[in-house]
């Protein structure tokens, strides 16, 4: 089996990572897109996030009409802080007949190189690049088992949404209408 790997915090999840996760799909020719919810990303050390299994739970709720897409808790099981070298090497390990390719955004692939056994990750696995504002990497700068994702600049992100709902701005269309609700709850 082919899977995507797309994770992050998802705090909250929004339309952007759907729209994501299904280029990625179609793009990759995956079998399914796993978004492996991140209890705590190394980098982010400071930063408080909505209860994890919240988290969980609004990704699962947010991508049900989608036979090809997972919500995944398996980070929860590991280890913290959450390096994607050690999620990867436990994956490989639990399932050794599939295939992991990993979704970064390009501001992520911008700090790749300060990333736990990058030099690793970037040899054994393929990563797909998406663009983001001010970070789209030339695809001609790139090592071979990484590629840019050929989708348009999808300029939403989870800090702006948790902004807007704090000053009582809407959110419809920005997120999955199915958690719409939850999030206005959640993040107020």
């Amino acid at each position: 089996m082919k899977v995507g790997i797309f994770g992050g915090s998802f705090d909250p999840i929004h339309n952007g990572h759907i729209a994501l996760a299904k280029a990625f799909l179609i793009e990759k020719e995956l079998d399914e897109v796993w978004f492996m919810v991140s209890p705590q990303n190394p980098f982010k050390v400071n930063q408080r996030l909505l209860d994890d299994h919240l988290r969980l739970e609004m990704v699962r709720q947010a991508i049900l009409d989608e036979p090809h897409f997972k919500a995944s808790d398996y980070e929860f099981h590991l280890s913290k802080p959450s390096y994607t070298w050690n999620t990867l090497q436990h994956l490989k390990h639990d399932f050794p007949h599939h295939t992991f390719t990993l979704l970064v955004g390009g501001d992520n692939w911008k700090a790749f190189n300060h990333w736990y056994h990058a030099e690793d990750i970037i040899t054994h696995y393929h990563i797909v690049v998406y663009p983001r504002r001010d970070h789209t990497p030339s695809s001609s700068l790139l090592p071979k088992n990484v590629s840019i994702l050929q989708t348009p600049l999808i300029d939403i992100s989870s800090t702006v949404i948790r902004e807007r709902v704090k000053q009582g701005e809407p959110i419809t269309g920005w997120v999955p209408s199915r958690v719409e609700n939850a999030i206005l709850q959640y993040y107020k």
